[in-house]
């Protein structure tokens, strides 16, 4: 497994809130063990306990994506650094579930946490997955949704660090909405000037009285 797909791990945390909708997915410890996906082992080490443990590692991971949005790159690596020297983790070379065509394992980097709770095994992956997404694309490739009320994280992953939307689905509501926006302008400026031109018209006549 590759340590760029632990990054998905905060990302998944951080989008089961919408601050801006008022909703919050994470209510229960069913939640928390979705949030593992495929990971079901350590899954079932969550307790009711983790769904408020979760909740604020998930305000302090948001905060990481809210600086490197702003582009406040100091604060986001400090508030990653301090992450990760709670959450530490120890990276080992693993080869299970992956083979090659002779049935020789395919040797990988794996991400091995020994944790007290499911909440510190979850948050010392997903910590150590976005520092490594961090270092190696730039903190600018951290993001949040420009489509308002969105604000959902993402990770920008384009050749040319042109994302801004967390979804197609958001990135079509904008497109629509600034058309939107765009042909009322444009009416707004053809009234105006249909307006200006019927003033000019009834000073001119009046002129000519």
């Amino acid at each position: 497994m590759e340590l760029a797909y632990y990054s998905d791990y905060a990302v998944r945390l951080v989008n089961s809130e919408e601050p801006a909708r008022g909703k919050d997915s994470l209510t229960s410890v069913e939640a928390v063990r979705d949030l593992f996906g495929v990971n079901q082992s350590a899954a079932r080490r969550a307790t009711d306990a983790d769904v408020t443990r979760f909740r604020s590692v998930r305000a302090r991971l948001r905060a990481v994506f809210e600086a490197a949005d702003s582009g406040d790159e100091t604060l986001a690596v400090d508030l990653l650094n301090s992450l990760l020297l709670e959450f530490p983790v120890s990276p080992q070379i693993s080869g299970h579930d992956y083979r090659d065509d002779d049935g020789r394992p395919l040797w990988h980097m794996h991400l091995a946490d020994h944790p007290s709770n499911a909440t510190a095994g979850y948050a010392a992956i997903a910590t150590m997955g976005l520092a490594f997404h961090l270092t190696a694309y730039g903190v600018d490739r951290l993001g949040l949704c420009e489509a308002a009320p969105c604000r959902n994280a993402y990770l920008d992953t384009s050749t040319n660090r042109s994302r801004r939307y967390c979804s197609d689905r958001c990135a079509t509501r904008a497109n629509v909405a600034a058309y939107r926006a765009r042909k009322r302008l444009e009416a707004d400026r053809s009234e105006s000037t249909s307006l200006a031109a019927e003033s000019a018209q009834r000073a001119s006549a009046k002129g000519e009285r």
